[in-house]
C-alpha cells in the first residue's frame, strides 16, 4: 500500500474541525496525529479518520488535498460527510 499517495480529512474530537492532509502511509500518519508528534495538530487530538481517498501520484495527491483546502473542497467534504456530521 506504500506506492500509493493518500488524501485525508481528519476531525479533531476537541475541537471538531477538520484537518486536510496527504501521506504514503496513512495508518502511520493518523497514528503521528494522535500521539501529538505531528506540529500542526498537536494541541487539537485525538483525531478520527473520517475521509479518505487514493492517488496513483504525489502530484495528483497535493493538488487535491489543495483543492480540498479550498473553499469549495471544505464544501465538498461537508456534503460527502452530511450523514455523518448531522447523525
Amino acid at each position: 500500500m506504500e506506492r500509493y499517495c493518500y488524501v485525508y480529512v481528519l476531525r479533531s474530537d476537541r475541537d471538531h474541525q477538520f484537518y486536510v492532509g496527504f501521506t504514503k502511509g496513512l495508518p502511520a500518519r493518523l497514528q503521528a496525529h494522535n500521539k501529538g508528534t505531528v506540529s500542526s495538530t498537536r494541541n487539537r487530538v485525538p483525531f478520527e479518520l473520517v475521509y479518505w481517498e487514493g492517488c496513483l501520484d504525489q502530484t495528483d495527491a497535493t493538488q487535491r488535498e489543495k483543492y480540498l483546502k479550498s473553499a469549495w473542497g471544505k464544501r465538498y467534504i461537508k456534503n460527502r460527510l452530511r450523514n455523518y456530521l448531522t447523525g
